[in-house]
């Protein structure tokens, strides 16, 4: 079995022989086709046959070489039949006084590119030989021989000479480019171990100011990796980056984190409606410009004074923007297409964690608003229960006690102070029901929303004899999930709740119906026909109060992606709106009306 020797690169040298002999055969064909006529059929046809079998070998070395193999003893082989098959097409032709004497270079040539000077002088002496045999097989004369030799061995020095310089050349460049290559995969393992770290750092973290801080520390760690001079020179460029990330904070930008920026930049304010930073946020392409003097918004922070590239980031997902991440380098070519698409992950990741960071602080402001929520909710029983029936009870027990003492004297003046007792009990019984029904209403479960606000109609008659009207589309409440409907049931019970005690009303109405022109848009209307109130200076004061009836409408109907719309005036009466989206794209829809 024939064994090979393997490389993941092509031996340059097999093809440079290769070459030659390619060559060397082209020339003995056009040889052979001229002197077919002065040689014998005989001398022909062996010479026809040796440049064959070195045409076949050719093949077979040109295939070996194409799949980077050698043979075992590979350039011996190769050197040894080129020597015997140029020595006798050597001897076919008439040796040193025929027309093919210059194959002698063929095996001179081919040693000196296998073996360097050695290679060519061992290939010269096998020569050599042919040429002092050529003295019998043709009758060359001795002085010639002799002559033929030298020169073949000063060509021999010659060509070994030329060939080490070359290997030499080509041994160097070789080994440069393998440094290159070792280097370039050293950068992309650095690279891809920075993306690592970056990944795994930033989602470690759920601290907003932290995620910020980290994105431009790794932004600039990663580049002072990448690229393939290491040197302190380059150390010293990537230290002259300016970093910063610009989030949005009521509609302008404001300075998140910044690495380079002076404190006076920091606290610069940019609106983000003219030059790269808008473009960028506009198209959600990252943008680099040179121009940073002429750009209108970027030349108000002194830090970039100095900068000749800028490099802008907008981080955005979907429809939310957050903001951007904005680099300057004082070299105008420094952000070249790998420093870009390295910054560019980064950004993508900085993308994510921000938004992980805004979910978990929603999710934490979201359990204080429910911790706050449920703190209201028993401080609105204790205060309903203190003012309703706690009061009754102990009204109860002192008119027990003052009945007990008129019983002894005057007992049809007991009797009727007794009936006013039940009065009160009853009364009492209805208050403690209404506040039952308020906290969890049974009927909205087994009977739907229509019926669930209808008995609380019912029930405001009842114990406080508020007349609540209630004008509700039958086929709107079948499209509502249960968790939609409860929250419907409690804005539209708050909101009737606050008329009762501060409208001095005398009608209420709640009114659900379909958005004309919008089927998929809920609109719940809760109307008075009280005293009414200047909606804005209670909203400029509303803090101080100690109510907090309105923040509670606002959040339910953010709960159901819900627009609270509050009308009134002074001695018009209040009306409350709620718009409420039955699907995602009537939420879209409601949010871009509202913005």
């Amino acid at each position: 079995m024939i064994k090979f020797q393997r490389s993941d690169s092509p031996f340059i040298a097999d093809w440079f022989v290769i070459s030659l002999r390619w060559l060397v055969l082209l020339g003995t064909t056009i040889f052979l086709a001229f002197s077919s006529m002065d040689r014998s059929q005989y001398t022909y046809i062996a010479s026809l046959v040796l440049v064959l079998l070195l045409t076949i070998w050719n093949v077979i070395l040109s295939w070996i070489a194409g799949l980077s193999r050698r043979l075992i003893y590979h350039r011996q082989i190769s050197l040894a039949i080129d020597v015997v098959i140029s020595g006798l097409f050597f001897w076919l032709q008439g040796g040193l006084t025929g027309t093919a004497s210059w194959m002698i270079l063929l095996p001179v040539l081919t040693g000196a590119l296998y073996f360097d000077l050695p290679g060519s002088l061992a290939s010269a002496g096998g020569m050599i030989l042919f040429q002092l045999a050529d003295i019998i097989v043709n009758g060359t004369h001795l002085i010639f021989v002799g002559i033929a030799a030298v020169v073949t061995l000063f060509l021999a020095g010659i060509f070994g000479y030329l060939s080490q310089e070359l290997i030499a050349d080509l041994r160097k460049t070789r080994k440069q480019q393998i440094e290159v290559r070792e280097k370039t995969s050293h950068t992309e393992s650095d690279r891809l171990r920075a993306i690592y770290n970056l990944s795994s750092t930033l989602t470690a973290t759920l601290n907003y100011k932290r995620v910020l801080d980290q994105a431009l520390a790794l932004s600039a760690d990663a580049l002072r990796t990448e690229g393939h001079d290491n040197s302190a020179g380059f150390t010293q460029q990537g230290n002259r980056l300016i970093g910063s990330v610009l989030l949005f904070q009521e509609d302008e930008l404001m300075v998140g984190a910044a690495n380079g920026l002076s404190q006076s930049d920091i606290r610069t304010s940019l609106p983000g409606k003219a030059g790269i930073l808008a473009a960028a946020i506009e198209e959600g392409q990252s943008l680099v410009t040179g121009k940073v003097a002429e750009d209108p918004e970027l030349s108000r922070l002194i830090s970039l004074a100095t900068c000749n590239s800028v490099y802008c980031f907008p981080l955005r997902s979907g429809l939310n923007v957050y903001g951007v991440m904005l680099y300057g380098h004082p070299d105008a070519n420094y952000f070249t297409r790998d420093r870009r698409e390295i910054l560019d992950i980064i950004g993508h990741q900085a993308v994510i964690a921000i938004q992980n960071a805004r979910l978990y602080q929603d999710l934490s402001d979201e359990k204080e608003r429910m911790a706050e929520a449920q703190e209201e909710a028993r401080k609105k029983l204790a205060r309903d229960l203190h003012d309703g029936p706690t009061q009754s009870v102990a009204a109860i027990a002192m008119r027990i006690s003052l009945a007990r003492r008129i019983m002894v004297k005057n007992q049809p003046a007991a009797i009727e102070e007794l009936e006013k007792i039940e009065d009160l009990a009853r009364r009492t019984t209805k208050e403690i029901r209404h506040m039952l029904f308020t906290l969890r209403p049974l009927v909205l479960e087994s009977q739907g929303l229509s019926a669930a606000l209808q008995s609380m109609a019912d029930k405001m008659k009842e114990t406080y004899a508020q007349d609540v009207i209630i004008q509700v589309d039958p086929k709107l409440t079948e499209q509502l999930e249960m968790g939609k409907s409860g929250v419907i049931f409690y804005i539209a019970e708050e909101a009737v709740n606050n008329a009762r005690k501060h409208a001095q009303s005398t009608h209420i109405w709640v009114r659900l119906n379909a958005l004309n022109g919008e089927p998929e848009i809920a609109l719940l209307q809760i109307v008075d026909d009280g005293v009414g109130f200047d909606v804005e200076s209670v909203n400029k004061s509303y803090d101080k109060r100690g109510s907090l009836g309105m923040i509670n409408l606002r959040e339910r109907s953010e709960l159901v992606n819900g627009v609270l719309q509050i009308e009134s005036a002074p001695g018009k009466g209040t009306k409350i709106l709620v718009y409420i989206p039955l699907s995602e794209e009537a939420s879209d829809k409601l949010r871009h009306g509202r913005s």
